[in-house]
């Protein structure tokens, strides 16, 4: 075929299989890149995988727009390569048993790069806006200058366009290549296209719109900028349920799939989402759900009042209460002057008149500003120190201020150190508070934040155990007849209980309305202090009142 490479094979052995099966296209998952390539998308074919099936194998493979052959043949020594199956766009070949110990090898097109500037012809608006930003100087900025980069081969993967493909960058010195190819261009994120500049009309060749991490991971990695290894340890990674299902993929996918969510900020109606990703949900919040590649935002730091530009599609910092039920119209309700991290760590609408379940587990945000749980008539909850809202003041006087709310704990970062003993970098994409550095500003000393933190979460892990234990005894000493029977020191519980009563449902809807309000009011506010999961750290002050409050409340019923 005239759009074949023939020399531009992945090649990977595995089990051996010929006949096609033939499957619903409807019923496949829309294959994203599962690799990483330096240089961001791959130019040439690769194989990325060989599973079994019922009946089986599927053989997997990624590489630029356009058709693909596999090939086979039963050993290494075979000189003729068979084809299997027809070519195909789906990237997917499913074959079926007949033949053991084969050897897989697939064809793809030629990988023919442009450069930028042919991009510009008619995305000329997306071109100017990044060739403002960091990714287009790459290649020419002072300090990879300085550290010989510009002829480092080691480098040249990740800073210019298709180096060591037969098209791509190929020297600084090199006056084809180099600025044409120089830089992170649309290309390293989107495939080559080069064909499709010829003819854009033609679909099969249009680059690849891929929001996968792993197009960010072929040079965000490595011991000097660890972001994707970071960013795979932590949750935003994680699929941990389908999230295709009808009932999930508009309510739990605005948060939980990253091509939802994008699909949303996008202005796509539900019912669009529902008739066109029902096959392409399971994909994990990435790095194109954070951060905008094509645009450069500029937001006022509500705290200070400063004005920053960057490439998030939301804020750093916000003070205004801010929540997202799973029904709520999301265009409706959406505002990127919220606190990004907020956008989905927000309780909800949760309500204490709620008995269906418990809580979800991300209050977060709430918690941080003191909006969330039932308090006593006369008695408001406020922020904390940490959501940034005023200033701090030390021993000597000096003022300090949290501008950066959850960004300052949760992604805090450290240079590459060379060593002996070398120690990698941290970017903060694991999310985890995995350091107290940027506490000794207000706290003195790291080891002094460090030491806080533990009193202060060992207490409020023990105020939770007790209302626990009071709720249990409601339910044992005070609770209906019926319902101690039927849930035992479940009586307290929601329906669908929490975390704090596993090994079975709570009471029913007939079940709930025995159960006094106080009683409603204290496990609600129970939850909310355990799911917010800093055990009092985002906001001591008003999970303490959250408790104490619960306590009362139960402590009147017991005492009936």
């Amino acid at each position: 075929m005239s759009s074949m490479q023939k020399g531009n094979h992945a090649f990977t052995p595995a089990l051996a299989l010929v006949a096609l099966i033939s499957t619903a296209a409807g019923a496949e998952e829309v294959q994203h890149l599962n690799v990483t390539q330096p240089g961001g998308f791959p130019g040439r074919p690769v194989m990325t995988a060989i599973s079994k099936t019922t009946n089986g194998v599927n053989v997997t493979w990624d590489g630029p727009s356009g058709y693909y052959q596999l090939y086979m043949k039963s050993s290494l020594s075979n000189q003729t390569w068979l084809a299997a199956g027809t070519p195909n766009l789906k990237r997917i070949a499913a074959l079926s048993n007949l033949q053991a110990d084969a050897f897989f090898q697939v064809a793809g097109p030629s990988s023919q790069y442009a450069g930028a500037q042919a991009c510009a012809e008619c995305h000329q608006g997306v071109h100017d806006i990044e060739s403002n930003a960091r990714h287009a100087g790459a290649f020419t900025n002072a300090l990879f200058k300085s550290q010989g980069g510009q002829t480092n081969i080691s480098c040249l993967p990740c800073h210019t366009v298709g180096f060591g493909l037969p098209t791509g960058f190929v020297s600084k010195s090199d006056p084809n290549t180099n600025p044409r190819l120089a830089g992170v261009q649309c290309e390293s994120c989107h495939g080559p296209a080069a064909a499709h500049a010829a003819n854009e009309m033609d679909l099969t060749k249009r680059p690849r719109k891929e929001i996968a991490g792993q197009v960010c991971g072929g040079c965000h990695n490595g011991s000097n900028h660890p972001t994707f290894d970071e960013w795979k340890s932590s949750g935003h990674f994680a699929v941990v349920e389908d999230m295709s299902a009808a009932g999930r993929i508009n309510s739990c996918g605005r948060c939980h799939s990253g091509t939802v969510r994008l699909a949303m900020i996008s202005g796509m109606p539900t019912n669009t989402i529902s008739a066109t990703l029902t096959n392409d949900a399971n994909i994990g919040i990435t790095c194109a759900v954070c951060h905008d590649p094509h645009q450069n935002h500029a937001w006022t730091n509500i705290v200070t009042g400063l004005v920053y530009t960057n490439q998030l599609r939301q804020a750093l910092s916000s003070t205004n209460d801010f929540f997202l039920t799973t029904s709520d119209n999301f265009t409706n309700k959406y505002n990127p002057n919220i606190n990004l991290c907020a956008q989905c760590h927000n309780h909800r609408g949760a309500s204490w008149t709620n008995s269906t379940s418990a809580p979800h587990h991300s209050p977060q945000y709430n918690m941080l500003l003191g909006t969330v749980g039932e308090l006593p008539t006369g008695i408001t909850g406020g922020p904390a120190a940490h959501a940034g809202t005023e200033f701090l003041e030390d021993d000597a006087g000096r003022l300090y201020l949290v501008t950066n709310q959850c960004v300052t704990c949760h992604m805090q970062t450290s240079d590459y150190e060379h060593g002996p003993p070398e120690a990698a970098a941290a970017t903060g994409h694991s999310f985890k508070a995995a350091s107290y550095d940027a506490c000794a500003e207000c706290h003195g000393s790291g080891a002094n934040a460090e030491g806080l933190t533990g009193l202060l979460q060992g207490y409020v892990k023990g105020q939770i155990q007790q209302v626990k234990v009071l709720l249990d005894r409601w339910a044992t000493t005070k609770s209906p007849g019926s319902l101690y029977a039927t849930y035992g020191t479940r009586a307290w519980e929601y329906t669908r209980p929490g975390d704090l009563s596993p090994g079975g449902s709570g009471p029913n809807a007939a079940g709930q309305l025995l159960i006094p309000d106080n009683i409603k009011k204290a496990r609600f506010n129970l939850y909310m202090v355990l799911y917010d999961g800093s055990y009092g750290t985002h906001n001591g002050p008003h999970a303490l009142m959250l408790l104490d409050s619960a306590r009362n409340w139960v402590q009147q019923e017991l005492d009936k």
